[in-house]
């Protein structure tokens, strides 16, 4: 069985910091794209990094480049996500996923994973 478990979520004030880490099984992790996305009540699933098979390309949406950065551990079958300056519109609901294939403009679309995660909710205070 696939699994992928994230952990790392909680509640900080604006321009703190957290680090998501994603523990993933039950698949050849080392040739996944991994990638991570974010979804707010009533709001489509948003994009928000991603990285290659073996970390040594990413891929970043706009709003977050700068302040977030992906990296994953193939050894550990981890990918993370830490993100820095956080701000208010930062809060909802993180969840890591898995794409088969190689990264590509794919991977910046909920429609190309193939496994996600139960998600893990980052709140940022003002």
């Amino acid at each position: 069985q696939v699994q992928l478990v994230e952990s790392g979520g909680g509640l900080v004030q604006a321009g703190g910091s957290l680090r998501l880490s994603c523990a993933a099984s039950g698949l050849t992790f080392s040739r996944y794209v991994m990638g991570w996305f974010r979804q707010t009540p009533g709001k489509e699933r948003e994009f928000v990094a991603a990285i290659s098979w073996m970390g040594s390309s990413t891929y970043y949406a706009d709003s977050v480049k700068g302040r977030f950065s992906i990296s994953r551990d193939n050894a550990k079958n981890k990918v993370y996500l830490q993100m820095n300056s956080l701000k208010p519109e930062d809060t909802a609901v993180y969840y890591c996923a898995a794409q088969q294939g190689l990264l590509a403009a794919g991977s910046g679309r909920e429609k190309g994973y193939d496994y996600w995660g139960q998600g893990t909710q980052v709140t940022v205070s003002s």
